[in-house]
């Protein structure tokens, strides 16, 4: 943007702390009227504020929560642009945060803005809010129409979610999704991507009898379930972490991906050391995380690990998730690895799909008109060439956008990789929010010079 006021951080920091200080934890059923209320009492007028009309859309699934959707229409002809956010966090695990007091309270410590919510999503939407309202002291006027749609139950599966666009299409109805969620690939780069890998749970479990039996007496007579899962579970995936699977393996890496990924290098500093030697061969790092499929081991449980004992166990359970990239039908996973065990001789191994929702893969082309546009004002505005990420990966509902909706998706995170989403001491950087009300402030700017694609 050209002159315009300084970015208010002190109205961004009250207005956060407002938001985490409602405790919605969309996992906790005792919850149901924080998540009504946080839409009600604190984003609905908030957006009034700012000149939107709003509205409580009830969840079409029984016994979710509801959905807010708002709408600030400057003229018809401007570009629509579609933004989203979830308000619901994870629980709050008070008694784990040690680096902040309470994860219903935002405690600043230097750079840091701590509490639940603060990145994952509460401070991302209310980045964007500001941004709006930035806009809108600067210029007086937006230069385009906006839609919102807030859900209130991201974290446990989105719920009604999909249905709620399959029914509302002419209501979301926009020219493009521009909505802030998931991290930065790193803190000081901002970081543009456009869709997420899917995600596949399942359940592979080898019940051979009931109860242990002793080691002494029966060991040689009888087949060890967890041995066998054990083996069952290598023939899926190698000792460097490659799949075997033909069924759980994705199509070739498409030209325009391996040439946006080229120049991306994963990792944070002060995270995990990258395991160069793991995962598909043939593969950069960043072609592995978000251009590939990966197969990994949740959890696996057979006997008392607690508490062993000198006996044959009688049954052996493992969780593993499949990470998939767009061009993947996950209603093909189950029959593949039926068939796969069977052919290796694992037919005692049972696999089952696990009772959370498969999210869908989804990916913009990185060479997209829209893409090129933020791109490039995202560099105008921080004087940085941003990262581009054809996809996330990890998995957000974006297929609810791209797909139902058909809107090309661009995603702005303002989060960093050491965030401690999920996790106590969840925080925000201050800087990086700050930036990122300039770089959303600069997108809504320059929408003027959006490329008008035929939808």
């Amino acid at each position: 943007m050209n002159a315009s006021p300084p970015i208010d951080a002190a109205a961004l920091r009250s207005a956060l702390a407002r938001r985490i200080a409602l405790r919605t934890e969309s996992q906790n059923p005792e919850r149901a009227a924080e998540l009504r209320a946080y839409l009600a009492d604190e984003i609905g007028p908030s957006l009034a504020a700012l000149g939107f009309a709003w509205t409580i859309w009830d969840n079409p699934v029984d016994g979710r929560p509801p959905l807010l959707f708002a709408e600030r229409t400057e003229d018809p002809r401007l570009p629509t642009v579609l933004m989203y956010g979830h308000g619901d966090v994870v629980l709050g695990d008070e008694a784990q945060w040690k680096q902040a007091a309470s994860p219903w309270r935002l405690e600043e410590q230097g750079n840091r803005w701590y509490g639940r919510g603060a990145a994952d999503n509460k401070g991302q939407h209310s980045i964007n809010l500001a941004a709006i309202e930035h806009v809108l002291r600067a210029q007086g006027r937006l230069g385009c129409n906006i839609k919102w749609l807030i859900e209130m139950g991201e974290e446990v599966g989105s719920p009604g979610l999909r249905a709620t666009c399959e029914a509302r299409r002419s209501e979301l109805a926009a020219d493009v999704l521009i909505a802030s969620d998931g991290p930065r690939l790193r803190a000081d780069l901002p970081t543009l991507f456009l869709g997420s890998r899917g995600a596949f749970n399942f359940v592979l479990d080898c019940h051979l009898r009931d109860g242990g039996h002793h080691s002494g007496n029966w060991g040689g007579l009888l087949a060890n379930p967890g041995t066998m899962l054990a083996h069952a579970i290598a023939s899926l995936v190698d000792a460097r972490g490659a799949i075997r699977v033909p069924g759980l393996r994705p199509p070739p890496i498409p030209a325009s991906v391996r040439r946006a990924l080229a120049a991306i290098q994963p990792g944070e500093p002060g995270g995990p050391t990258i395991d160069e030697n793991w995962g598909e061969p043939g593969l950069t790092p960043a072609e592995r995380v978000f251009g590939f499929n990966t197969l990994e081991v949740l959890a696996f449980k057979t006997g008392n690990p607690e508490h062993p004992v000198n006996a044959i166990p009688g049954r052996a359970t493992a969780h593993l998730q499949l990470r998939f990239v767009a061009g993947c039908d996950p209603t093909t996973f189950i029959p593949a690895l039926r068939e796969h065990l069977d052919a290796h001789g694992f037919a005692r191994v049972a696999v089952s799909p696990a009772r959370s929702e498969t999210m869908a893969a989804t990916r913009l082309d990185p060479d997209h008109p829209w893409v090129r546009w933020a791109a490039a004002s995202v560099q105008r505005t921080t004087g940085i060439r941003p990262a581009i990420l054809p996809n996330l990966g990890g998995s957000l509902p974006n297929d609810c956008f791209a797909r139902v909706l058909g809107l090309p998706t661009i995603w702005v995170p303002h989060s960093y990789p050491a965030c401690s989403q999920h996790a106590p001491d969840e925080h925000l950087l201050a800087d990086v929010a700050l930036q990122g009300v300039a770089i959303m402030a600069g997108l809504l700017a320059d929408i003027g010079t959006a490329p008008k694609v035929e939808r």
